[in-house]
């Protein structure tokens, strides 16, 4: 029988001036701030950084702000060619920077127990299962989340205040009536830790009394600002903060949601349209994750010309309606059910799934090269 090939190993780079939030200990994305007056100034550090974890044999997940990614794409352009490997993965990350800290000091925690390509593909899945934003007093130059003609308006209106989410989903609401409840439409599983980070000076107790107690959670840690904070909010009056899920399995729930494939051409285990490592273009299963113990329909019936009574109608056998062409010719008269099914029922939802108890077994590989 063949050998089982190894799993491939990563590390995480996080290429932007964002400093951890050291909720995860010593488990934290290397950073690199880009500083420099040139190119070579700039990803001198992050290049050699690539190099010997490349010569070691492990891949690199380089993470960079998709809405501030010049000197990043160019830093991993550059770390691709110097090396002459596709061991480096560029992976944008599009939510804001107290969130994006978190999720690349999370990243950096999962690396050592999962395969590169899984590493590569959570930051499309992690804001998902957080609650990342900022309380704003106004919107005006908010560039990084879609606003209203309206909202943009309301920002001039004396006393206002705004909630823009960069995560689970990118929308701004206005708190209205002292009351932020509203404005949050999905919550992380309790428990729920919530780290903030705001500008020296600014005041925070519009925010603790009207957004923490709806948020609920069980712990509060302040930061200082992101160096990036002001730019991503457009202003340097704001309030940052992420919730997220301190529940022992938040994590692992989180890997079970990725439904990977193996790469066609380095079999490394792939979630999107492309490798983030050697860019071949690949086809993500459609659909949801299979589940253990789901009500799952039968496939569609081939159209033979007679009526077939949908699955989830019942277990009735007088359901079912007979053909509209009517019996075969000599054939006995169908016998009629004892009691007939009200024209008016509704089907029957579908019984509740439960979730995957086991993550789906990705494919591992080394690099192929393809025959000459």
């Amino acid at each position: 029988m063949p050998k089982a090939r190894p799993r491939s190993v990563s590390v995480v780079a996080l290429l932007a001036d964002v400093p951890s939030t050291g909720q995860l200990g010593e488990a934290q994305a290397q950073r690199f701030p880009l500083e420099g007056e040139d190119l070579a100034a700039q990803g001198e550090a992050f290049l050699e950084f690539a190099r010997y974890h490349v010569d070691a044999g492990r891949k690199v997940v380089a993470l960079y702000p998709s809405w501030h990614s010049e000197r990043a794409v160019r830093a991993i352009r550059f770390a691709r060619g110097a090396l002459q490997s596709d061991s480096v993965a560029a992976v944008a990350m599009d939510f804001s920077p107290l969130a994006m800290s978190l999720a690349a000091d999370q990243l950096a925690y999962l690396a050592p127990y999962l395969p590169s390509g899984l590493v590569a593909a959570l930051p499309a899945v992690l804001p998902e299962h957080m609650l990342a934003g900022g309380w704003l007093k106004s919107v005006t130059n908010l560039a990084t989340i879609p606003i209203s003609v309206r909202q943009h308006l309301g920002s001039y209106a004396p006393g206002s205040t705004f909630l823009a989410f960069s995560a689970p989903t990118k929308r701004v609401g206005r708190v209205r009536k002292g009351s932020a409840a509203a404005n949050i439409s999905a919550r992380p599983v309790e428990p729920i830790q919530m780290l903030i980070a705001r500008p020296e000076g600014h005041d925070i107790d519009a925010f603790n009394n009207q957004f923490t107690p709806a948020v609920r959670p069980v712990s509060i840690s302040a930061l200082p600002e992101q160096p990036l904070g002001a730019k991503y909010w457009g202003s340097k009056k704001y309030i940052e903060f992420v919730a997220f899920s301190a529940h022992p399995q938040a994590l692992t729930q989180t890997v079970r949601a990725i439904r990977p494939t193996a790469c066609v051409w380095c079999r490394e285990p792939v979630a999107g349209l492309h490798c983030p490592f050697c860019r071949a273009a690949n086809h993500p299963p459609v659909g949801r994750p299979p589940t253990r113990g789901a009500d799952v329909p039968p496939p569609p019936a081939r159209n033979t010309g007679e009526h077939v009574r949908p699955a989830w109608v019942g277990n009735d056998p007088g359901a079912a309606r007979p053909s509209a062409a009517g019996p075969p010719p000599g054939a006995a008269p169908p016998q009629q059910p004892p009691q007939q099914p009200s024209p008016h029922a509704e089907p029957a939802p579908p019984g509740p799934a439960s979730y995957p108890q086991t993550a789906p077994a990705p494919g591992h590989g080394r690099h192929h090269q393809p025959p000459r």
